[in-house]
């Protein structure tokens, strides 16, 4: 696999099922320290928390990034977001202006530092994941609760695929030839 895509859910719908696969979390976990380029929005963001909290359980997640999530019985954001790329991230370039929306019911019950982990969006609009921030990385690593429309921002899709590109040939040793060809490194 070059990248990794999660979409918005209900993790709580599944969260027994989603804690109990431990060979998966693992392997995502390592994938990701290992540089697999991966983008999540919302429900793929909760999946890349550490803990999802339902009532008095907790449920064991990807563990990629130190986030706490608490599903709440009322929305804790809804409508639509206006981001600006503030902070260093493997998908958007500084200054970039991304419209989406955020529609969930978790909220972060609890944040720790990771070395090398970041916010890359300011929210113009919408609450985002903490204090007017959003658009959460670690290493090639994106999680946000903005969700994006892949026709309104051609940016997603043009940064996810250079990613996958770059992850291929750093697997691979592959570097880019003249014209776009790939050519084995060293040879």
């Amino acid at each position: 696999m070059d990248a990794l895509y999660i979409g918005g859910g209900f993790p709580e719908t599944n969260a027994i099922a989603l804690a109990d696969n431990l060979s998966f979390r693992r392997s995502l976990l390592k994938a990701v320290e290992d540089g697999l380029p991966v983008y999540a929005e919302c429900g793929g963001l909760m999946y890349l928390g550490r803990t999802l909290i339902l009532g008095s359980r907790r449920y064991p997640m990807a563990g990629v990034f130190p986030l706490e999530f608490s599903l709440e019985q009322r929305p804790q954001a809804h409508g639509y977001t206006i981001v600006e790329v503030k902070g260093k991230n493997p998908f958007y370039a500084k200054g970039t202006t991304l419209k989406g929306h955020e529609f969930h019911y978790s909220r972060v019950a609890g944040i720790k530092h990771k070395e090398g982990m970041g916010f890359a969006f300011a929210m113009k609009r919408g609450r985002g994941i903490s204090e007017g921030m959003d658009g959460i990385c670690y290493k090639n690593a994106f999680a946000t609760y903005t969700h994006l429309h892949a026709y309104g921002s051609p940016e997603w899709a043009e940064g996810l695929v250079r990613q996958a590109l770059l992850h291929k040939r750093r697997r691979y040793g592959i570097a880019a030839g003249k014209k776009g060809r790939s050519v084995i490194a060293g040879k």
